[in-house]
């Protein structure tokens, strides 16, 4: 078999394999599909007799590369017929039985059609290049999405490489070790407490791998994410790890609307062990646990509440640090709850550009109307006051309209004349 010399070919496999964090096999079938197409074009430009290829033309050709020679072969698969229409893909019977005399038609051989070395050309040559590392991006995109695939929703550690714009590039590793995979964190993903400088190190989201032929980070990485909470708690709090404590829900603003309103957390938890409370848990001595989370998240706030199955239970504690005085259910079906609290905690209630109730609404799932309990009862009160009026200027209205219904008695003159004569008879 004639053979096409690559001088140093298992170290360039080598160093390529180092540079672009792929395994040799990676590397190899990458460049035996350059290859490949570099012997298409060299065919195509040796096509004297103007031959149309097609899409599928090269299909029964593949490159075989020899690591001990270093070389490669272009290997053809022919199928034996009687009649030979096309020599790229079919072969006579009567050629193939001058070496196999047990060949038959139908049958299909393997043949060597590696073209001289000097025959390959240059231009043959630079596609190759071309292509292998076309096929090198292929190939480490494939490899990303699937070592990666799996991690989406868990938290990786992430290094500062450099800065595009407004967004950050990061280099990200996954937890089965593999070499630093470069990762984007958009803006609207960054946090507005965090101080991004090169080489700066801190733990991001893995949100999603992107599919197709992207340019660019395959990653997309958040800080901002309300995973990124939930994943740090179970690695701080062993009871969630355990199960005995459960993150029911998470509320998070990491990019407030305004920038006088910094971010802020609240997590809803439960247990079913009477013995353990779940926000202690949680929080930890002396804040130990949750002081751990919000030193990660520079500084953020974070409410740790107790979730209930009663609502108004539930939409009182999510309004923390306020104190509730009552929580009114207007609508269950519409999910619609007015809270009323004390003056003094209104504006803590509500929170700092409504962030507070923001949250606590997102939490519980509820619509929610927030009141001063002393004016609420007042205009309650007012309110009675005045539909009492209202009744008893009903009742006097209802009584005039009666006696004005009220028809007049009508003496009959019958009875009058009956009158006058006993009147008369009596005094006779």
């Amino acid at each position: 078999m004639s053979l096409v010399s690559l001088p140093g070919l298992t170290q360039m496999i080598e160093e390529i394999s180092q540079r672009h964090n792929l395994p040799k096999t990676a590397v190899q079938e990458a460049l035996r599909e350059a290859l490949l197409k570099g012997y298409e074009r060299f065919r195509r430009s040796q096509n004297l007799d103007r031959q149309q290829f097609y899409d599928e033309y090269f299909d029964n050709f593949e490159v075989e590369l020899d690591t001990e020679e270093e070389g490669f072969r272009i290997l053809s698969t022919k199928r034996i017929v009687e009649e030979v229409e096309n020599s790229d893909h079919h072969i006579s019977l009567q050629e193939v039985q001058e070496v196999a005399s047990e060949a038959q038609l139908g049958d299909e051989v393997v043949l060597d059609v590696t073209p001289e070395q000097k025959d390959f050309g240059r231009m043959a040559a630079i596609q190759t290049k071309q292509v292998l590392l076309q096929k090198l991006r292929d190939q480490q995109r494939k490899l990303i999405q699937e070592e990666f695939h799996e991690l989406e929703g868990t938290v990786l550690n992430a290094r500062v490489l450099r800065f595009e714009r407004q967004d950050i590039i990061v280099a990200v590793q996954s937890a089965f070790g593999q070499p630093e995979v470069e990762a984007i964190l958009p803006k609207r993903e960054q946090l507005p407490n965090d101080n991004y400088r090169a080489n700066a190190s801190f733990k991001v989201l893995l949100k999603k791998v992107r599919e197709g032929s992207h340019r660019g980070p395959q990653l997309l990485v958040s800080r901002g994410a309300a995973g990124l909470v939930v994943d740090m708690f179970s690695v701080e709090v062993p009871e969630i790890e355990e199960d005995i404590v459960r993150i029911v829900a998470v509320s998070r603003e990491a990019n407030p609307p305004s920038r006088y309103v910094g971010p802020r957390t609240k997590i809803a938890v439960d247990t079913l062990e009477r013995d353990v409370d779940p926000v202690g848990a949680c929080i930890g001595a002396r804040g130990s646990r949750i002081q751990a989370v919000v030193n990660e998240l520079r500084g953020e706030k974070i409410d740790v509440i107790r979730w209930s199955p009663d609502p108004a239970t539930y939409i009182a504690n999510a309004l923390s640090p306020a104190r509730v005085d009552e929580v009114v259910l207007l609508n269950a079906e519409e999910r619609h709850a007015l809270v009323l609290v004390a003056e003094d905690q209104l504006s803590l209630a509500i929170g700092k550009e409504g962030q507070n109730v923001r949250l606590a609404a997102r939490l519980t799932g509820w619509k929610i109307d927030i009141k001063d309990i002393a004016l609420y009862k007042a205009e309650a009160e007012k309110r009675q006051l005045e539909a009492q009026a209202r009744e008893e200027e009903d009742d006097e209205d209802d009584g005039t309209e009666l006696a004005a219904m009220t028809p007049p008695v009508e003496e009959d003159e019958s009875d009058l004349n009956s009158a006058e004569e006993f009147d008369n008879s009596t005094l006779s």
